[in-house]
């Protein structure tokens, strides 16, 4: 589990893994960084990497960010002081290497190992010298990574630059006497990459540092390392290229031990810009094979001795698909020829210049039909772009020396529509697809797409802190990954309030993206589930307001940038789209508020642009402008608009007299009436679900409008009996149980005003009646997967509950994430109980996660039951056969919504209680939602809100 403990502000001493950082001197804490009178010096070799050197340079600057005093770096053991911070790279360093033939520290268990290091307090390690805190790494990554772990627990934010995020204050630091012996990094190599980077992070960069040159990848790099990261794909969108619009670009990778590649359709150390600067013609193999060889061939030499990954491999032209008549024999013959380029280049054999090869889109299909390539070359597979991973190793193909890694993504440009704007990534499906990768052999390169890099910062630092630890983050840890990301960023004071609202608002955004919002996403007539979003996210902009006004200024800048800016943007687009629905719907019945709320509209329209100005103008005197400036408003296609645009809205010509409406909530549903506009009865009223749904009032004309209820039976409770509206309002209904006759009943209400009366009727059903489990309303039960009353296990299978999993609550799956498929008679199972009031038919919709085959067999499944029925084996990939990357309606649908549902049957369900009982037969098979169709489901988007428990806990 976790070695490493976040450090806590305000608190006595922070958790540097077993070794422990301290304000105050004993026994226990005898090493200062700084003490009162004095600073520790640093000691490093000027013979070793470079990085060492950036590193030691970089702690001695957090040190001074942090307590105010900057110790002294040095490469020379004359004149030492009394206390020492030695950082060096095994055998590179004569200090590191000098202490281990003195027997001062033992490396055995880090030597030769990739990534790996060690922390020690030791007594007298030069003579003059009274202690030392040895900082030694197998390689020159492992020596920084050990720095700037040191550095986060003294209380510096790997984001101190790209979110404003200070350093926590203290005067003193003391370091506990021990050791620490860092693991190996889970995955080897571990990157972000760069990409649809106009206009934000492009015009951002360009005011801040004049474009993607060294000064931009400096703090880049740097960002990567305070991360455990050391791979990366840089930004390439037309007329970025790396290696060749600064030269200084790739000098300085090496120097920060950043191993750079190119994107997935960049082969050979190439960027895509450079092939018109190239002036090569044709990208055709088979028409211009001369000139691309040339081309390939400067990209190795270029490279040189930079440590690098090459890809390898061809797709069209500007990341297109080649033409469908490209054979897998010709793919092969380019992989061939360019590994024939990098042998005659760098005169090594081929396997000893890493490599990869990108299984995108297309290219899968030639995997499918049994495409491979020479064993030291890693295998890249790719997510849907949507965050749901395409295709995973066979077990029978684990033995492939080069590896596999995971091309993931947090941002994309494509259909169904883009996402560009803001983070849209819930944690926990993170999470999910890729410890499912990981368990099934993906452990070789973790790269994901992060857009702008701003404002992606929380799941950045969740993807590379999993991939440098993947035990430390298991299911029952991702909300308390929360809290601590806060602690990091913000200090303890706020910590669980402000991950209350990190996990919220990426949840609420992960719902679906901004920018493929729409005025109907959710629903006005059902379920309360528009006004329910709009106050959702209302409630999250007031914690956040609550909680800046709170925090000292210092951390204000921070707070605005990680958690309020993103909140606020995200609430307003929410309203201003139910508004726009409103309009649309309040026009269709002809309601005097239609055009307050194409006012509306156009003022939430309008904000959105005052707070984007904000951001760009005031935050921080303007450093981030341009980085918000992707256009999310106004979509018609899969590609970003020019501009934002307003959601249509339309205006009345209203009676100038008053006119009475009225919308009867959860009426029932007739195929010329679906919004209860002047229906004539409620729903039935129950005793168990205790029902309170309203009456909205509403005016048609100008003038105000007077009406009153009266209802006719005296167990009929009206939370008003008369009013006066310009627009609208509710009146709510109940029900007097005490009051209310036995059996089935029906009373009235007389709706008055304007001179016109309307009946409306409310029938009851009071029948005592035995509930067990989620009981029945209105023709429909809604259970959140992570509520069963009974879990059965395997000896080697057992269901995990994985916190905030999904659209409404939580979500469950088995683990491990690559067991073996399992028969209903054996398998791991999860029972609900629920109770209906009538014989019935019945269907079963069972919410799942949109997660892909990535077995590439015939598809993931499940079983279901009610009660004691045969299971029904359902294949939640049953008729899916055209690939996602061609956006067949399946998969469009799939990653819009971001569910999946699958429908099954259940006949002559008597009433009373019953049992529902899922089967485990496939692993990867992610459940959300179940809602139980007994001819009552009305539509909307995220399903009906749980129903009522009776007799159990959720």
């Amino acid at each position: 589990m976790r070695k490493i403990f976040f450090g806590l502000l305000f608190l006595p001493f922070v958790a540097l893994a077993q070794l422990q950082v301290s304000s105050t001197s004993n026994n226990k804490y005898p090493f200062p960084i700084v003490a009162k009178n004095t600073s520790a010096t640093i000691l490093y070799d000027a013979s070793d990497e470079k990085l060492i050197e950036i590193a030691s340079t970089l702690l001695a600057d957090d040190i001074e960010k942090v307590t105010g005093r900057k110790p002294k770096t040095t490469t020379s053991k004359e004149s030492l002081d009394t206390n020492l911070i030695v950082i060096g790279s095994i055998g590179q360093s004569e200090f590191i290497d000098g202490l281990i033939a003195s027997k001062k520290i033992d490396v055995s268990s880090i030597e030769g190992k990739w990534e790996r290091f060690l922390m020690q307090t030791v007594k007298n390690p030069f003579p003059g010298v009274s202690q030392a805190l040895v900082i030694a790494g197998s390689d020159k990554r492992g020596s920084a990574f050990g720095v700037f772990s040191l550095s986060k627990e003294i209380g510096v934010s790997p984001w101190h630059f790209w979110a404003d995020v200070p350093a926590q204050q203290r005067e003193t630091i003391y370091v506990e006497k021990g050791k620490y012996v860092s693991n190996a990094p889970s995955v080897k190599y571990r990157g972000i990459f760069l990409n649809d980077e106009a206009p934000a992070l492009r015009g951002w960069a360009e005011e801040t540092f004049g474009g993607f040159n060294h000064e931009f990848y400096e703090k880049v790099f740097e960002l990567l390392l305070r991360n455990k990261a050391n791979y990366l794909w840089p930004a390439m969108w037309q007329p970025s290229a790396f290696a060749d619009d600064d030269p200084e670009n790739a000098r300085l990778a090496d120097e920060y031990g950043i191993v750079m590649s190119t994107s997935h359709h960049e082969p050979m150390m190439r960027a895509h810009d450079e092939w018109d600067r190239f002036k090569g013609g044709a990208w055709n193999y088979e028409t211009n094979k001369e000139k691309l060889h040339e081309f390939w061939r400067g990209g190795i030499e270029r490279m040189g001795d930079h440590e690098s990954v090459v890809t390898l491999g061809m797709r069209g032209d500007g990341d297109e698909a080649m033409s469908e008549e490209t054979a897998v024999d010709l793919l092969k013959t380019i992989i061939e020829d360019q590994r024939e380029i990098i042998v005659d280049v760098t005169r090594k054999p081929a396997e000893e210049t890493p490599q990869v090869w990108a299984i995108y889109k297309e290219v899968q299909d030639y995997y499918d039909k049994g495409l491979r390539v020479d064993d030291d070359i890693l295998v890249l597979f790719c997510d849907d772009n949507w965050g749901n991973v395409r295709i995973l190793p066979k077990k029978e193909d684990l033995d492939h020396s080069g590896g596999y890694g995971m091309y993931y993504h947090f941002d994309f440009v494509g259909g169904p529509v883009s996402y560009r704007w803001l983070n849209v990534t819930q944690l926990e499906r993170v999470w999910e697809q890729m410890n499912l990768s990981y368990e099934w052999g993906v452990k070789d390169l973790w790269i994901v797409n992060v857009g702008d890099l701003k404002p992606m910062e929380l799941p950045i630092s969740f993807f590379l802190d999993f991939a440098w630890n993947t035990d430390a983050i298991r299911a029952k840890d991702l909300p308390n990954y929360y809290v601590d990301w806060a602690k990091q960023q913000f200090g303890e004071q706020h910590a669980q309030e402000i991950a209350e609202i990190l996990t919220l608002y990426t949840k609420y955004n992960a719902r679906r993206t901004p920018e493929m919002l729409k005025p109907d996403t959710y629903s006005l007539s059902n379920y309360r589930e528009a006004e329910t979003i709009v106050d959702e996210y209302k409630n999250l902009v007031e914690k956040s307001r609550v909680i800046y006004d709170k925090l000292p200024e210092q951390y204000k800048s921070a707070f605005y940038q990680l958690v309020l800016s993103p909140v606020e943007l995200c609430s307003n687009l929410n309203e201003m789209y139910v508004a726009a629905g409103k309009n649309a719907l309040y026009g269709q019945q002809g309601r005097a508020s239609t055009n307050q709320y194409a006012e509306k509209t156009k003022e939430l329209f309008f904000k959105d642009e005052a707070l984007t100005k904000e951001f760009h103008e005031e935050l921080e005197g303007g450093k981030w402008n341009h980085i918000m400036a992707q256009t999310h408003i106004g979509y018609t296609s899969w590609n970003n608009p020019q501009y934002n645009k307003m959601p249509t809205v339309s205006y009345l010509q209203n009676n100038p007299n008053a006119v009475l409406g009225y919308v009867v909530e959860h009426a029932p549903r007739m195929r010329w009436n679906t919004s209860g506009l002047f229906g004539q009865t409620f729903s039935t009223f129950d005793p168990i679900n205790d029902q309170n749904y309203y009456l909205e009032i509403f005016n048609q004309g100008e003038e105000a409008l007077n009406y009153t209820l009266a209802a006719k039976e005296d167990w009929i409770k009206l939370s008003a009996t008369s009013g006066t509206v310009q627009f609208e309002e509710r009146v709510y209904v109940s029900v007097d149980w005490s009051k209310a006759p036995l059996g089935k009943a029906s009373g009235e209400i007389i709706i008055s005003g304007a001179g016109r009366d309307y009946t409306v009727k409310v029938p009851i059903r009071n029948e005592i009646m035995e509930a067990t489990g989620f009981v029945e309303i209105n023709g429909v039960i809604s259970i959140e997967a992570a509520h069963f009353s009974k879990r059965k296990d395997s000896k080697d299978i057992h269901w995990t509950t994985v916190p905030n999993l999904g659209r409404t609550d939580s979500s469950i799956m088995v683990e491990p994430a690559n067991a073996e498929p399992q028969s209903p008679e054996s398998a791991p199972s999860v029972t609900y109980e629920f109770t209906v009031f009538d014989d019935s038919d019945l269907a079963v919709e069972t919410y799942l996660s949109p997660t892909l085959n990535y077995k590439k067999n015939e598809g993931l499944k499940y079983a279901i039951a009610i009660d004691d029925e045969i299971p029904q084996i359902v294949n939640i990939h049953e008729g899916e056969t055209q690939p996602d990357w061609e956006y067949p309606d399946w998969w469009n649908d799939s990653v819009t919504d971001h569910i999946k549902k699958k429908r099954t049957e259940h006949k002559s369900i008597k009433s009373g209680r019953h049992t529902l009982k899922i089967w485990m037969v496939d692993p990867g098979v992610v459940f959300q939602k179940f809602v139980i169709d007994l001819g009552g489901l009305r539509p909307s988007y995220l399903g009906p809100p749980e129903s009522k428990m009776v007799g159990g806990e959720k």
